[in-house]
């Protein structure tokens, strides 16, 4: 019987929002389902709302789920939980601003009438047109009474923090925290599996019928971490200061961790760790005992917890994320 002990690639799930563009293709190299506005590309998930299936391989057709389902220890390691995967990748083509949200935490999505996980979320940046800009996190100072204030009296983009990024600049965005990607950014994003999303403002758009999306504003208010503020950039610290290959971690916290390679060179890849790793730029390779994996920018490849020792190789003026629980 096979079992999962080598990389698998999965068929990326795109989605389709008023807001998208054409980077998904042109600077990513994805090949969307059909012509229109493709605004997502979810790389790797097991969710109600979508469900990435194998791509190629011994496994070829199987989703995700079914993988968990019957290899738990293998996909996700020795102590897997009986729940679905818990992390989600995918890439965001902003040609809009979106709206401005927060998430719950676990805690409040377990409690909601559909039960789900709470969502915190990191951003890569990979390209930022001039002047582009995200909100994340609110003002110094602006507590419940004042955010509530604003909102009635139309003005929460007020006290939105804001940011001007550039590519390889990272967000960390923990559950309960407000926030909303502005127009003219392509982005990498790895995330709990998770679709709990409470709108607090959505630019006072209105849909073909002149009528507005639909606001959470009570929820948004329950869950705001009002202590959190304003948010900066992720500051990156080498895992290896000794030498000059050494990955950039960029996140570490209880839901995911978030390492960035770009200078080439070759590295070991620890084994008995479940792993996420995309291309936004470039071209890398995954070499194992039995089989070397080429993967193109905006590919991305799983590494199963029970895959055997493996080598990233990343190319010349490329850049490579790992994410892993």
């Amino acid at each position: 019987m096979f079992l999962p002990d080598q990389p698998i690639r999965f068929e990326p799930i795109f989605r389709s929002y008023i807001w998208g563009g054409d980077r998904l293709a042109s600077q990513l190299g994805k090949k969307p389902p059909g012509s229109g506005i493709w605004a997502e590309s979810w790389e790797i998930v097991d969710h109600r709302e979508g469900e990435s299936l194998v791509a190629s391989g011994p496994f070829e057709g199987w989703s995700l789920r079914q993988l968990i389902e019957s290899f738990p220890n293998e996909i996700i390691g020795r102590d897997a939980p009986s729940e679905r995967f818990p992390l989600l990748l995918k890439y965001l083509d902003c040609q809009r601003v979106l709206s401005v949200q927060v998430h719950p935490d676990d805690n409040y999505a377990a409690k909601m009438t559909q039960p789900d996980r709470g969502k915190t979320e990191a951003w890569y940046v990979i390209d930022a047109q001039p002047n582009a800009k995200l909100y994340a996190g609110l003002k110094s100072g602006i507590d419940r009474n004042t955010l509530a204030q604003a909102i009635e009296q139309g003005e929460t983009e007020e006290c939105l923090h804001v940011l001007y990024p550039k590519a390889g600049d990272c967000v960390f965005i923990p559950a309960g925290t407000v926030h909303a990607l502005g127009e003219g950014l392509l982005v990498a994003e790895i995330q709990q599996a998770s679709d709990c999303t409470f709108r607090l403002f959505d630019w006072n758009r209105v849909d073909k019928d002149g009528l507005p999306r639909a606001l959470h504003i009570d929820q948004a208010l329950e869950v705001i971490d009002f202590e959190g503020g304003p948010v900066s950039f992720v500051s990156p610290n080498a895992e290896n200061p000794q030498t000059s290959g050494g990955p950039r971690s960029l996140v570490r916290c209880d839901k995911f961790s978030l390492e960035e390679f770009t200078i080439a060179g070759t590295y070991s890849l620890p084994s008995e760790q479940m792993a996420i790793i995309t291309v936004p730029r470039g071209q890398a390779t995954v070499t194992t005992e039995k089989e070397t994996f080429t993967l193109e920018r905006g590919q991305t490849l799983f590494l199963p917890y029970a895959c055997v020792a493996s080598e990233l190789t990343v190319a010349p003026e490329s850049t490579v994320l790992r994410s892993t629980l």
